[in-house]
């Protein structure tokens, strides 16, 4: 069980004596005020200011999403009218997961995010929370989906055939270019993020303002061929549970990037404040601009184009508004706004296999949690880009976006639904029984986190409804193939907690206790010790 200072989230006094088993230990800063608390981090170690904390969220949710998605959200939802609901529908669920987040982030004000979440909440069986999670970190390809676009909008902007390969192989190499900045020059990364992420939310205000000419009809098309996608907008609409779902799987994943701040709270100025006021300022302009952005595209692009688009949408868009020429310029647009997305996704998974490691929970713990020797996450940086690079090569050309989309967001519902779930029980009067005292600076209150916990519940469900013949989101691979490689990983997790805190210790004679210590770098990490059992 944690100590009642980490349990408490926000206090005013110092942590003393850790029990062996509790988990790692919130050192308060006494001075701190408006529930500010701080994880035992020496001050030049809080290197994220509050500029750079809105650029984490911006580059991690405005990604190659917003511009490649479109095509299959409209062909999972049937008809422009239900594209549109589905997209609000997002804005809402991201909007009320922020608020989870921030709750939670500004109790907790730790990096790790969602390990830091459930390891406070699921506290029996022991460990089982740590172990599952962490084999959803280690293995999800994160970046994977937005460096394959990055490959396909390079070549497009070059004139070149985008085949199997070269895609690919592009996709790999701006993986490694993240790799080396974030890994080796760790100030120089944080500014190319700010730079790119300024110049994406340039891009979409271009899209956003000029479809209001689209709208007014000043499109670079004959008058027989403008589209009319508003007239009868909810004609073909789908009455499919999982083809709705596959929907709102592409606009969650172009949302996902709201609790991106929370993965390294650690190393931010102020985290407590600097969340509470970040977060909802990008997601709200997000939110406006993504809406503004769809009605832009259907303004322009006819629905049949729109539907053989698959991944070009706003190419298409650039083409029509702008002619032949600027549908190549927003290709390197597009290319450079996943780049940025590669960017900030790699910053912080790479993050939660360091809190991995500084947990101990990984094998040889130290080296995970090592900031050598360029003081950033190398190893945790390293072991993202393995998986990635893994992804982009493994599945058929055509379904490697949707497949990695897909397997991303579906266990992400299902840890979302138990954060959410946990914190409505935080808000029971059976919680402090538990020993729980959750008092954080910051409420989601009941109503939004409620709706952020049923969301996901029917997120995690709707999946397993065989979609109607043809409207699979897959071309040759099965509709249930990413729910099961998902459900899989938190099967490898509980088989891994088996064997590590269960058969092992049983077997050695020893019990597992956590342990806490300061590193060279001055940052804590908790270890793992085997400690034997007298007899």
């Amino acid at each position: 069980m944690f100590d009642d200072a980490y349990r408490r989230g926000s206090l005013s006094s110092l942590a003393k004596e850790p029990h062996p088993d509790d988990g790692p230990i919130t050192t308060i800063n006494e001075a701190g005020q408006d529930g500010e608390s701080f994880d035992a981090v020496p001050p030049e170690k809080r290197t994220i200011g509050f500029v750079s904390a809105i650029f984490l969220i911006f580059n991690r949710v405005i990604g190659a999403g917003i511009f490649a998605t479109p095509s299959s959200i409209l062909a999972s939802t049937g008809s422009v009218g239900l594209a549109l609901f589905t997209w609000l529908i997002g804005a809402l669920i991201a909007t009320a997961g922020l608020a989870v987040y921030v709750e939670f982030g500004t109790g907790l004000p730790r990096s790790g995010g969602e390990l830091t979440y459930l390891t406070y909440i699921f506290t029996k069986p022991r460990y089982l929370a740590i172990a599952m999670y962490a084999a959803y970190a280690v293995t999800m390809p994160w970046p994977a989906g937005n460096a394959i676009v990055f490959g396909q909008y390079i070549l497009l902007a070059a004139g070149r055939e985008v085949t199997q390969w070269n895609q690919r192989g592009i996709g790999i190499a701006c993986v490694t270019f993240c790799l080396i900045l974030h890994g080796c020059f760790l100030q120089w990364g944080l500014r190319l993020q700010n730079a790119l992420g300024t110049f994406k939310i340039a891009v979409l205000l271009l899209i956003a303002v000029s479809g209001w000419a689209a709208l007014a009809g000043h499109i670079r098309l004959p008058e027989d061929q403008k589209p009319h996608n508003f007239r009868n907008a909810f004609e073909g609409t789908s009455s499919n549970a999982n083809a709705f779902v596959t929907g709102l799987y592409n606009v969650i994943w172009s949302f996902i990037g709201y609790s991106n701040v929370n993965y390294s709270l650690s190393e931010v100025k102020n985290p407590v404040r600097t969340l509470k006021i970040a977060g909802p300022l990008a997601i709200a302009f997000v939110s406006v601009v993504y809406m503004l952005v769809n009605v832009a595209y259907f303004a322009a692009v006819s629905k049949e184009e729109i539907l053989a688009s698959g991944q070009t949408i706003a190419a298409l868009y650039f083409r029509n508004m702008f002619g032949a020429s600027a549908g190549r310029a927003l290709s390197v647009f597009v290319a450079l706004s996943a780049l940025g997305n590669v960017l900030s996704v790699l910053f912080s998974i790479g993050r939660i296999n360091q809190e991995l490691g500084r947990l101990g929970v990984l094998p040889y713990s130290r080296f995970w949690a090592s900031s050598k020797p360029f003081g950033a996450p190398l190893a945790g940086l390293a072991l993202q880009w393995l998986m990635c690079v893994i992804v982009i090569l493994g599945p058929p050309p055509g379904d490697a976006y949707n497949f990695i989309l897909n397997l991303v967001s579906y266990p992400l519902s299902i840890i979302n639904a138990l954060i959410s779930g946990g914190l409505l029980v935080l808000y029971t009067p059976f919680a402090a029984r538990l020993g729980f005292h959750w008092a954080p600076p910051f409420r989601a209150t009941f109503p939004i986190v409620s709706f952020f916990f049923l969301s996901n519940v029917f997120l995690s469900v709707a999946p397993l409804v065989p979609p109607a013949p043809g409207q699979s989101v897959y071309k040759s691979l099965p509709y249930w193939l990413h729910v099961v490689v998902g459900a899989g990983i938190f099967v490898v997790g509980g088989v891994y907690w088996i064997l590590w805190a269960r058969v092992l210790p049983r077997l050695g004679g020893y019990r597992l206790e956590r342990h806490d210590e300061l590193q060279e770098d001055g940052v804590s990490r908790s270890v793992f010790v085997s400690v034997p059992i007298q007899k």
